[in-house]
């Protein structure tokens, strides 16, 4: 089993940071309780999801883990292609640095490991028929 870490972009991680602990220190300072609990559920739940977004590659299967909302499998076999994008949809990457995945009929997802290079070796050698798509 191959495990690769999503990439996290730096300035989404300082940007999340200086917005959540905003809040967090104003809650605090008016003493409102109820929105500083909520905030910090909200805040935990993103450290939790930062710390949980993985990809592994166990024999035919990529499995794509984020927090404990996302958690499921695609057959390698049935990804098409793989390219680079930088679109900023909602997906289980932490950078936009990403890669999407065209897999079945007309799916597809967006991911962001950290070890690109990597994973597209080991998902290559499971499936040699994926089309590779890179920008320069």
């Amino acid at each position: 089993m191959e495990k690769f870490k999503s990439k996290i972009d730096l300035w989404l991680a300082l940007l999340l940071i200086i917005i959540f602990g905003f809040a967090l220190i104003q809650f605090a300072y008016v003493k409102n309780w109820i929105g500083f609990s909520f905030m910090f559920c909200i805040s935990a739940f993103i450290i939790h999801m930062f710390a949980t977004t993985f990809y592994t590659i166990e024999r035919d299967k990529l499995r794509i883990k984020c927090g404990f909302l996302i958690d499921f499998s695609i057959d390698i076999k049935n990804i098409k292609s793989i390219s680079q994008t930088f679109n900023v949809i909602s997906s289980p990457a932490l950078s936009l640095d990403r890669l999407e995945i065209i897999y079945g009929k007309n799916n597809s997802i967006l991911i962001s490991p950290k070890d690109k290079k990597g994973f597209l070796e080991v998902i290559k050698r499971v499936n040699p028929e994926i089309e590779i798509v890179l920008k320069k």
